[in-house]
């Protein structure tokens, strides 16, 4: 068997950095993942992609997302998609910090959900199988 392709990293939710690659830091080629954090009253540029959607977690804090000039509120667990071509900008107008996740992709580029293979437990070998020929397992005991 092959050397499992795994890599892990932490970010620092309260980094006073804007950024934080997350994508850099694991290694990802296939779409951009970023922790922004955004102090009151900051904001970033009003931008757009060509090819590239987004999708904007708010993990904590108050978002507004303006979208081709008009404004969207979104709190914690709320979530965005934006698609290419599309103008937002991103803004700060809570009183305290904005957390972000922000998950960027080629909308040219179809995701396969169904390329997965599924096993019942560690010790079954095999190719594995279609997930949803393979049961969820059971709930771990309580403790």
């Amino acid at each position: 068997m092959p050397e499992p392709d795994v890599t892990f990293a932490t970010l620092d939710p309260n980094s006073e950095e804007l950024f934080q690659r997350l994508g850099s830091l694991l290694g990802v080629s296939s779409l951009g993942i970023n922790l922004i954090t955004l102090q009151p009253r900051q904001r970033l540029r009003v931008h757009l992609h060509e090819r590239q959607e987004e999708v904007y977690a708010v993990l904590d804090g108050e978002l507004t997302l303006v979208v081709e000039g008009e404004e969207h509120q979104l709190g914690p667990g709320n979530y965005a998609r934006v698609g290419p071509v599309t103008r937002r900008q991103v803004v700060n107008r809570g009183p305290g910090s904005l957390v972000l996740l922000v998950v960027g992709a080629s909308a040219a580029n179809v995701h396969e959900s169904r390329d997965a293979r599924a096993w019942e437990t560690w010790e079954e070998d095999g190719e594995g199988r279609p997930p949803q020929e393979v049961a969820l397992p059971k709930d771990l005991p309580a403790s």
